[in-house]
């Protein structure tokens, strides 16, 4: 089993999207790419952490390949938009790619370059690229919020 890392805006529709892709193994919603230790979501939320809100994918390369993950990543969200999807404003909702190995890392490049040049988005994308950073696992009532929820909706 392998893991990826994407913050995509709120997390919860981000989660929903990647739970139904056939190879996924699980996924956990949580915080990455900031400074502060153990953060909550009341304190991510502040803005001053530096965390986006992320879902972790555990998945078997056998059955998906990262790339088609990264495909997933792109198709459900606004890559475009800086610190913001939908109606979520803040660094936390950022767009971001936390890479876990060398191989990823030149995926996600090669992915957003090409996606970058072929005309889909009129604006340039701003999706960040970075190493992984501790994960911090989010409250348990956001873990899989909206399949507990019945449904509802997310920006996605």
């Amino acid at each position: 089993m392998e893991k990826a890392t994407f913050g995509a805006g709120c997390f919860w529709g981000v989660e929903e999207a990647f739970r139904k892709v056939k190879g996924v193994i699980s996924t956990a919603v949580g915080y990455s790419g900031g400074t502060f230790k153990n953060p909550s979501y009341r304190d991510v939320c502040t803005g001053q952490t530096g965390h986006a809100e992320v879902v972790q994918v555990e998945y078997d390369p056998a059955q998906v390949s990262y790339e088609e993950l990264l495909a997933v990543f792109w198709a459900n969200h606004d890559p475009t938009t800086m610190n913001r999807q939908g109606p979520d404003v803040g660094s936390q909702y950022r767009s971001a790619v936390f890479h876990h190995t060398p191989q990823q890392e030149a995926a996600a490049r090669a992915s957003k370059d090409k996606l970058n040049s072929s005309g889909v988005y009129k604006r340039p994308i701003v999706t960040e690229i970075t190493p992984v950073s501790e994960f911090w696992m989010a409250e348990e009532y956001h873990q899989q919020y909206i399949a507990k929820s019945g449904g509802g909706s997310c920006h996605i």
